[in-house]
């Protein structure tokens, strides 16, 4: 984004000089680190837009920070002034480049300025020079673990929440479910009183209202006395009726059997005949069904203890059943919701994504697991891993130890498994060329004593992420797994990068055909950079 400065006071009148651009440096000389001060002046009228250089616009040198316009008014013009303050972390002899000013969209441009950069003077026979400390072994972040569980649980408890709420918790009941489980006894007679508060009469609907009569009478007869009333007939439940009276079953007297008699004839009349008695007739005869309810039910001989007892029984399992079904349905849904979440994955992250993120896969973890930046080795190599990579000591043959000065290797995994990677920092006692070839040839020899076979070999050059030019060996092999005869393919990469006096390597392995090792090969590669001078 570019800074504009613009002057929202109206002017008196319209100047007709040209805009006047001036820069200036307070050095053209620093140390390492230090800052130069590069100042920007305009001098513009006071109804004209500018825009300053934003940005990293100063390279080879980089802008640290650029401080606010500062503005001065003298009648129809103003003088705009920004300072930036640039820097360098390398020694040698740089150009800042011209900058860009627009004013009303013309450009303008300054001057370039030659800066020179110095490096530190260190005086090594005051302050001794020690050796890079070793690395320090520390434990694994858990950060991304604890992320995933938490994850995990949250879906787990919304899961366990939502079949808890709509199936295991206990419901208030509803006025219907309250009224269903009442005794039938009872029940008759919530509904005949809700029968005499209705409105069939007196909107001369009567067969609903009949209907409902008979239905609540028939509906008791068949659960308190325990006979087929509701699919029989009027004659054949009078007959049942006899019966259980004749046997001694039921005590009624003939008078209330005559009246419950004539209640269902009636009723047949006004269902199939549209017959249409009195109103009063047919309060009459709702205050005579209730009473043969009242008298049935005190007819009833008294329950045993048994029948109690069976009854209890059957409530109980009617519960455990209903529990039953609730926790069937909570275990359906649970399973449906892990078949479709598991399908849906399937089917979006394919097959092997989602196995390997169930039961995981090492490749898999280094690659989204807390990956390590940092520096190895003299002259240094930079880059990110997924893990540290750790010192090895490395004993020189006697006729290596003439040519080399120091050499420091830094190693993850092993050439043979699923992914490694080392880098090899040499410096040699002579200031010659680097034996790019030799080096290789040793590498590639390793790999066949470690029994890699019929490997192929390619070359190419390699630049880094700050310019470096280097040369990339790559290719594949063969490999046998231990303990059978199959043979596995691997991969690797071989980067080199040297100058007068020393050499630095990169070397990394991988099985052919692991998507996540090439992903990991591809960021090591991106942030690997190397130091040129020794």
């Amino acid at each position: 984004m570019l800074s504009i400065c613009a002057v929202l006071s109206p002017a008196t009148g319209f100047s007709q000089k040209a805009p006047k651009v001036q820069t200036e440096i307070d050095t053209t000389s620093i140390k390492i680190g230090e800052q130069i001060k590069y100042k920007i002046t305009v001098e513009v009228d006071s109804t004209d837009i500018v825009h300053f250089p934003e940005g990293q616009t100063f390279s080879p040198l980089e802008s640290v920070e650029a401080l606010l316009t500062d503005t001065t008014k003298n009648k129809n013009r103003l003088t705009l002034q920004r300072i930036y303050a640039l820097t360098q972390f390398d020694s040698g002899t740089y150009t800042i480049p011209p900058q860009r000013i627009a004013i009303n969209e013309q450009p303008f441009f300054t001057d370039s300025f030659n800066i020179k950069v110095a490096d530190v003077a260190v005086d090594t026979t005051k302050q001794k020079m020690f050796d890079i400390k070793p690395l320090i072994q520390v434990e694994r972040s858990n950060a991304e673990l604890w992320k995933t569980l938490l994850w995990i649980v949250l879906g787990l408890a919304i899961i366990g929440g939502l079949i808890y709420w709509f199936f295991l918790r206990k419901k208030p009941l509803t006025e219907e479910e309250k009224e269903a489980l009442l005794p039938p006894y009872d029940r008759a007679l919530l509904e005949l009183k809700r029968l005499e508060n209705s409105k069939y009469l007196i909107q001369d609907d009567y067969k609903k209202y009949y209907s409902e009569l008979t239905a609540i009478v028939r509906s008791y007869l068949e659960e308190d006395v325990h006979i087929s009333a509701l699919e029989s007939t009027t004659a054949e439940l009078i007959t049942k009726l006899e019966m259980l009276i004749d046997s001694g079953e039921l005590k009624l007297e003939e008078e209330t059997i005559r009246q419950f008699q004539k209640i269902l004839q009636t009723a047949d009349l006004v269902k199939f005949a549209r017959s249409k008695p009195p109103t009063s007739v047919a309060e009459q005869d709702r205050k005579l069904v209730e009473d043969i309810v009242v008298k049935t039910h005190d007819a009833l001989p008294e329950p045993t203890e048994e029948e109690l007892l069976l009854n209890e029984e059957y409530l109980e399992e009617l519960a455990r059943k209903k529990q039953r079904k609730r926790i069937y349905w909570a275990a359906a849904i649970f399973a449906g919701v892990l078949v479709l979440g598991s399908g849906f994955s399937l089917a979006f992250f394919g097959v092997k994504q989602v196995r390997d993120t169930v039961f995981g896969y090492p490749t898999k973890e280094l690659l989204e697991g807390e990956w390590v930046s940092s520096s190895y080795g003299y002259p240094p190599i930079e880059l990110e891993t997924p893990d540290v990579l750790v010192r090895q000591e490395i004993e020189l043959p006697p006729e290596t130890e003439e040519l080399i000065k120091e050499m420091q290797t830094f190693t993850y995994g092993s050439y043979v498994g699923i992914f490694s990677v080392a880098t090899n920092s040499v410096t040699y006692k002579e200031q010659n060329d680097p034996n790019f070839e030799g080096a290789i040839t040793a590498v590639l020899g390793n790999f066949e004593s470690l029994g890699v076979r019929n490997i192929t070999t390619k070359q190419e050059e390699f630049t880094t992420k700050s310019g470096v030019q280097g040369l990339r060996t790559y290719g594949a092999g063969s490999l046998k797994t231990p303990g059978n005869n199959k043979s596995k393919r691997a991969k690797y990469n071989i980067l080199s990068f040297g100058g007068k006096g020393f050499m630095q390597q990169v070397i990394i392995t991988w099985e052919d055909g692991d998507d996540y090792a090439e992903q990991i090969v591809n960021r090591i590669l991106n942030t690997l950079d190397v130091k040129t001078q020794v």
